[in-house]
């Protein structure tokens, strides 16, 4: 196959130059300019797009095995595909909840039928209850690339501490779910102004970050790896900035939704539901925050938190409707939109975020584009316009903030697994 006109954008590369891909069984073997066709090899031209490595959502819910009324592997995997992702995390909250190695492998061998990497996140705790710890070892040699009770978080310290303590033998993170329950429910939106003029109950914001305080001095203590899940607030996230300082190992995700949206939307959209997650939108003030933190790289990640539900248990009450959202579909686009045409991050910087850094924090060997390499690529590009309406919805789900909203840049096709994705709009 020989993939024509693309820009690379890489490590050693800033997409200033055009260049031709040739891959064969499944790795790049020629990469020139200009390079012609043999005989009866398939070729496309992306007309100068950018090629990258390819990215990773490290902080998705795929829902199977028992929740397939909201999404299945082979959908959510579809709109990773779209989304340009050639791999994603799923967290453990299925039902059953993903505390063994046998469910583990089940999701790996359904993951093995999409041209997207499937790698399982494992329970903390048995049935996610926060009592006892899974069975972690085994899990890992199943396949398991970190631990998390995503949903909820590890809440009692002592079983936060063991957990640490093993994942730093087996090498691999914790991600927590950064909640102090006590304080935050039962909270429907962010907790300020907004939330007090509505009249709706808040969240509010150090709820998260004692969460995240406590779990950057277990980290400290035991000398294991905490990944701080869809952190959310400016506190938090200058938390972590400290915690880095002093050479601790915290690393952290954001969604775009964090870096690009307002609890005012709730007012603005009329108690849409689609306006709905968990942590809440929070102010102005901790977008900047956010956003602050990716340029200095407090914030290490860019994820998703993809969270499928089904059309009719959004289409409730505000405060009756579960948390949640689709986001793989649209996250490049609003990564483009609020974070390099606003000059804050370059597409490198962006690629590092979205590539290069989750792998690296799971433990994941790094994607390169030289020849030799196993060709594992995204194909996108920064000027398009285009308007994500529910035709172009690849999720089985639609609860999604951006819905009927025009976007620019989009991913227009993955490469991975011998297999070349292209995304052509419905």
């Amino acid at each position: 196959m020989l993939l024509k006109n693309v820009r690379p954008i890489s490590k050693n590369h800033s997409g200033d130059e055009t260049i031709d891909l040739r891959i064969e069984d499944g790795k790049i073997t020629n990469i020139g300019s200009g390079l012609d066709a043999k005989q009866g090899e398939e070729t496309h031209d992306f007309g100068g797009a950018y090629v990258s490595p390819g990215w990773m959502d490290m902080h998705i819910h795929l829902r199977e095995p028992g929740y397939e009324h909201k999404e299945t592997i082979k959908t959510g995997c579809a709109a990773a595909a779209f989304g340009g992702f050639t791999a994603v995390a799923c967290m453990p909250n299925t039902s059953p909840a993903t505390h063994t190695r046998d469910v583990v492998e089940f999701i790996i061998s359904k993951g093995n039928e999409t041209p997207v990497d499937v790698h399982p996140i494992g329970c903390v705790t048995k049935d996610r209850a926060g009592k006892s710890i899974a069975e972690m070892g085994d899990m890992k040699k199943g396949g398991a690339v970190a631990f998390s009770d995503d949903g909820d978080p590890v809440y009692d310290a002592q079983v936060m501490r063991i957990a640490l303590e093993y994942a730093s033998m087996l090498g691999v993170p914790i991600i927590n779910h950064e909640e102090d329950l006590e304080l935050s429910r039962p909270g429907h939106m962010n907790e300020g102004a907004v939330s007090t003029r509505l009249g709706l109950e808040g969240t509010p914001g150090i709820a998260e970050e004692v969460m995240i305080a406590r779990d950057i001095l277990l980290a400290e203590y035991t000398g294991g790896h905490v990944h701080v899940a869809h952190i959310s607030t400016k506190e938090g996230v200058e938390l972590v900035r400290q915690g880095k300082a002093k050479g601790i190992k915290v690393t952290t995700e954001v969604c775009p939704h964090h870096f690009d949206l307002t609890d005012e939307e709730i007012e603005r959209q009329k108690f849409s539901t689609n306006f709905k997650m968990h942590p809440p939108l929070r102010t102005q003030e901790d977008v900047e925050a956010m956003i602050e933190g990716l340029v200095d790289g407090t914030i290490d990640v860019i994820c998703t938190d993809h969270a499928p539900h089904a059309i009719e248990e959004k289409e409730v009450e505000f405060m009756y409707a579960p948390n949640g959202i689709i986001g793989l579909e649209t996250a490049w686009s609003i990564s483009n939109m609020r974070l390099h045409k606003t000059g804050k991050l370059d597409l490198q910087q962006l690629v590092e975020k979205m590539s290069y850094n989750p792998r690296a924090i799971l433990n994941l060997p790094e994607l390169t584009i030289e020849e030799g390499a196993e060709a594992n690529l995204t194909f996108f590009n920064t000027n398009e316009k285009w308007v994500f309406d529910v035709k172009n919805v690849r999720s089985k789900s639609r609860n999604s903030p951006y819905l009927d909203n025009e976007l620019t840049g989009r991913a227009v096709g993955i490469y991975n697994r011998g297999q070349l994705v292209l995304n052509e709009l419905r």
